[in-house]
């Protein structure tokens, strides 16, 4: 198995231990957490069931009622609720001589219909039966991020601090992406690699769509513009699957594509319509924790000055460049090479990968151990995005005295600075200077594929960063 080597040890000390475990599995939809799961087990399971996507109560009882017949409990009666599903679980439990009993429970938020009782069934099988007994390991497993985090981990009722083990499964790095690759038999170099990075983020289920012997061009044109039903419906199911009333987190993420820094709660409530109010932060905060966006300060700022700001490559690629294909061209990518709209998104989109990549960075900076604040910047007041010298890509502002302004270039060749680049980081460095008031060292940073060309204005960086410290692990 690529990766995931602490999860698999963490699933395995939970199968090995004397008591009762109750594990969660959470992350994006798409990432490998069935295959985990069913890998490092090797779906030795004494009990494994998946919730049935768009289904009733009724359907999912009939398909739970299989699920245990096919575990073993052949007289198992028709199911009329999840109390009484339970219960028949406590049956294959009993049936099982497997020292430790492994229960998997995948796509369980799909299993939660409105006033089924699904939860408060799962609590009474887990406090009354199941945690009493030292030879249970439950695994329960879902896309829906919000849905797990608020219903199982964060429980306030009778699952309230009852997860013994939270496993967070998050993509994979650039890394682990170049080593999935190479097990697939692809050949591809650092650069193209980080083209693939950029559209599919680190999610294995898309990586393994792409075929071995094509280009970029025809590898993105197969998958997502060749009419072929692989990932060209992807990003609607994608929310569809997470949200039951998916408009206003499209709408959420939507509005924060316009801007890479992010925006504010006001402006998002101002491009969205959507009333600056709880509302807004529960969807704020459930797209967060679903993968899609992430809150930040911008250094010293106020909480209630806080930015959100997009960070999943694959919503971004669809929203910045694949939707822009009106006109259904099979060969979409491959007719924008060297496109203004291709361009333009590539630059956001390896802003982006960098920021997922942070740690690696700064151990190419050798500043591994160095505490830091990570973040994007801009000018307080409102600017147009074209506006020059108010912006920052990312800032590593660091515990020992020292500031790192990062500006990202995505290049098929070293990156030959010139007079605008040299006059626009200086116009940054005196706005971020004059804003903040900061009285740390600012060192310039230039995170690019192949380095920067030596040239004049190359003197003015004081560090550099490339491709390859990107793929460290």
């Amino acid at each position: 198995m690529i990766g995931r080597k602490k999860e698999i040890e963490r699933l395995q000390m939970a199968a090995e231990s004397g008591s009762s475990e109750f594990v969660a599995v959470y992350g994006r939809r798409r990432v490998g957490k069935t295959f985990l799961v069913r890998e490092t087990f090797n779906s030795r399971f004494a009990f494994q069931h998946s919730g049935v996507a768009n289904s009733g109560t009724k359907i999912q009882l009939e398909r739970f009622r299989r699920s245990l017949v096919e575990s073993g409990h052949t007289k198992c009666p028709s199911l009329k609720t999840w109390f009484q599903a339970f219960d028949e679980l406590k049956t294959v439990v009993q049936l099982s001589a497997a020292p430790k009993k492994i229960l998997f429970l995948d796509e369980m938020p799909w299993m939660d219909k409105p006033n089924a009782n699904f939860i408060p069934a799962l609590e009474n099988f887990w406090n009354a039966w199941a945690s009493a007994r030292r030879d249970i390991l439950l695994i329960v497993c879902g896309s829906a991020t919000s849905w797990m985090l608020n219903k199982v981990i964060h429980s306030r009722g009778g699952l309230h601090n009852r997860v013994t083990v939270r496993i967070p499964l998050h993509p994979f790095t650039l890394s682990e992406c170049e080593e999935l690759a190479e097990s697939m038999g692809m050949e591809a170099t650092r650069y193209q690699l980080v083209q693939y990075y950029m559209a599919l983020g680190g999610v294995p289920f898309y990586w393994n769509h792409l075929q071995r012997g094509l280009s970029v061009a025809q590898n993105m044109d197969a998958i997502f513009f060749a009419n072929e039903d692989k990932l060209e419906s992807e990003f609607g199911e994608l929310f569809s699957s997470l949200f039951a009333k998916d408009a206003p987190y499209v709408e959420i993420v939507g509005a924060l594509c316009s801007r890479r820094a992010g925006l504010t709660r006001g402006e998002i409530s101002a491009a969205t319509g959507i009333s600056n109010s709880g509302t807004l932060t529960k969807y704020l905060e459930e797209l967060a924790q679903c993968g899609f966006v992430r809150r930040y300060r911008m250094g010293a700022k106020r909480i209630r000055d806080s930015l959100y700001q997009l960070i999943d490559n694959f919503t971004l690629f669809h929203l910045r460049f694949a939707r822009e294909n009106t006109d259904d061209d099979p060969k979409f990518w491959s007719s924008s090479v060297n496109s203004p709209l291709l361009n333009t998104w590539e630059g956001l989109s390896f802003e982006l990968v960098c920021l997922e990549h942070v740690e690696q960075i700064k151990r190419a900076l050798q500043i591994g151990g160095v505490h830091s604040l990570n973040y994007a910047w801009r000018c307080g007041r409102p600017i147009d995005e074209a506006e020059q010298g108010a912006q920052i890509d990312l800032l590593i502002d660091r515990s020992d005295g020292i500031v790192n302004l990062c500006e990202m270039k995505f290049a098929p060749d070293a990156y030959a600075l010139d007079a605008d680049d040299d006059a626009s980081m200086r116009r940054k460095v005196s706005a971020f200077k004059r804003e903040t008031g900061t009285r740390k060292a600012i060192h310039v940073t230039y995170v690019t594929t192949y380095g920067l060309a030596k040239n004049k204005y190359a003197g003015n960086v004081q560090s550099e960063v490339t491709l390859d410290d990107l793929f460290e692990a």
